[in-house]
């Protein structure tokens, strides 16, 4: 198990040592939209739409719409899969009437995958030609981000045991599951198709591939951004009951979970009824999903498509301190409590923030409670800058107990003696001097409060811009 352990929200799934631990939540996160979209997505004639999907099925999830619309204005489109989705077992379970145990095994069921996701293609009008399959760790890619660079170990899939793409079909076989290689792989897709558009998952997506492909198609873009500018459009697929209600429900609208309508700026697609049509014949293409799942895919054949996206929060010399976004989870963590661990559910988060001083990165967090025997809280900071590679930009990850903390950065550059670390009771300020992250110009963030490996709250990965705050970095 890695530095920060298997401790995901995926669709109320904890991935835990010994075994799946079912969280049920009680409790809607969708509530009615007050608000209203900031506007509509539009293609014009001359754009290049570009879609990443973290599995083969979500890009149907997401952006059928958009494909159709763009297939209909010969406007060109390309598909780009970050994993073969070769880690849902039990879907494997249902498709094959047996349980699918050997690495070869697993790898058949991905190329099943890779070959659904061509027929759902077709039904949306595109060619083989026209998807990318880079086959890198199902269940595994945020692991990838958390703590495979530079001279550390590459990720194992979970299933097939590798620790490089295993799909002679892909992309690119044999390269290493680590975050260089990803960044390697999209930069080389992007400044190919050079894309004026692109749709990638979300970063508040309760699944840990979909906030995974979110942030290396940030750094990405980053890193390119002088060479070209797409504009960004995230789609939202697993977050807990969402969409209500599931099913079939065509003459409804998508609306954003109630905790993210006001912390996104919300874009929508409309869809017409031959449209959602499509969308729901190349949405059952993916046998091996729909056979498993049905309602809840078809809860996304509706009247629209939606994307919104997390701003950048602008860091200068001298301005107040700047909220971050609220909890990115709304899971009720009664499970916790028939494990033994009552004290966990007072513990929540109720404010980020984030300012400049002196030089000095701070950050501040507010629980609801102090933190009690056996839960922790965890904040990462990456650093980025256009001038180094982000593979060895500092990546700090902060631990804090009832107790005391601990700091490591993976890259070896900051010691702990460098991290300032006030915790008082349910006050948590983390304080860093800019040139020991190597004077970033841009830093992601997150924050967790962990009971152990269970995920009891997390704030999604959110990307500060520190600009003109960071002097220029000295030579090495």
């Amino acid at each position: 198990m890695r530095g920060h352990g298997r401790h995901w929200a995926a669709i109320g799934i904890v991935v835990l040592a010994g075994g799946v631990l079912l969280l049920d939540s009680k409790r809607s996160t969708e509530l009615a939209w007050t608000g209203s979209p900031s506007g509509s997505v539009i293609l014009r004639p001359d754009d290049r739409v570009l879609i990443l999907a973290p599995h083969p099925d979500d890009e149907v999830l997401g952006c059928a719409g958009i494909v159709q619309k763009a297939v209909a204005m010969n406007v060109p489109v390309h598909i780009v899969f970050f994993t073969y989705g070769d880690f849902y077992e039990w879907s494997f379970v249902v498709y094959k009437k047996r349980p699918v145990l050997t690495p070869k095994g697993v790898e058949g069921m991905g190329e099943l995958r890779h070959d659904e996701a061509i027929a759902a293609a077709a039904a949306l009008g595109l060619a083989r030609n026209d998807l990318t399959f880079l086959g890198y760790p199902d269940f595994g890619t945020l692991d990838i981000w958390y703590s495979a660079w530079e001279s550390e170990p590459p990720v194992k899939g979970i299933l097939t045991k590798a620790t490089a793409v295993p799909y002679k079909d892909a992309f690119r076989p044999g390269a290493p599951h680590k975050g260089e290689e990803v960044l390697h792989d999209l930069a080389s897709l992007v400044r190919q198709f050079r894309p004026t558009k692109v749709f990638v998952s979300h970063p508040a997506d309760h699944h840990p591939d979909h906030r995974a492909l979110y942030l290396f198609t940030r750094v990405c873009l980053f890193d390119l951004e002088q060479d070209l500018s797409a504009q960004v459009y995230p789609y939202l697929v697993h977050y807990t009951n969402w969409p209500t209600p599931q099913g079939h429900h065509p003459e409804m609208a998508l609306v954003p979970p109630g905790i993210l309508q006001s912390q996104a700026g919300w874009s929508v697609e409309t869809m017409s009824p031959p449209e959602m049509r499509r969308k729901r014949v190349a949405l059952r293409a993916h046998h091996t999903q729909y056979e498993t799942t049905p309602r809840y895919l078809d809860s996304f054949v509706r009247s629209n498509e939606l994307f919104g996206d997390l701003s950048e929060v602008e860091l200068r010399v001298g301005s107040p301190a700047r909220s971050l976004s609220g909890h990115g989870t709304d899971t009720d963590t009664s499970e916790v409590e028939r494990m033994g661990e009552q004290d966990a559910l007072l513990v929540g988060i109720v404010e980020r923030t984030v300012r400049i001083v002196d030089g000095d990165l701070v950050l501040s967090m507010e629980l609801t409670h102090p933190l009690a025997k056996e839960v922790g809280a965890s904040v990462y900071l990456f650093g980025w800058r256009s001038d180094r590679p982000f593979a060895r930009m500092p990546k700090l990850h902060v631990r804090l107990g009832p107790v005391g903390h601990e700091v490591h950065d993976m890259t070896g550059n900051v010691t702990p003696s460098q991290v300032g670390v006030v915790h008082a009771g349910r006050h948590m300020e983390i304080r860093l001097p800019l040139a020991a992250m190597g004077n970033p110009r841009r830093v992601f963030t997150d924050a967790q409060i962990c009971a152990g490996a269970i995920p009891l709250e997390w704030a999604a990965w959110q990307t500060l811009d520190i600009g003109d705050a960071a002097v220029s970095l000295r030579d090495d």
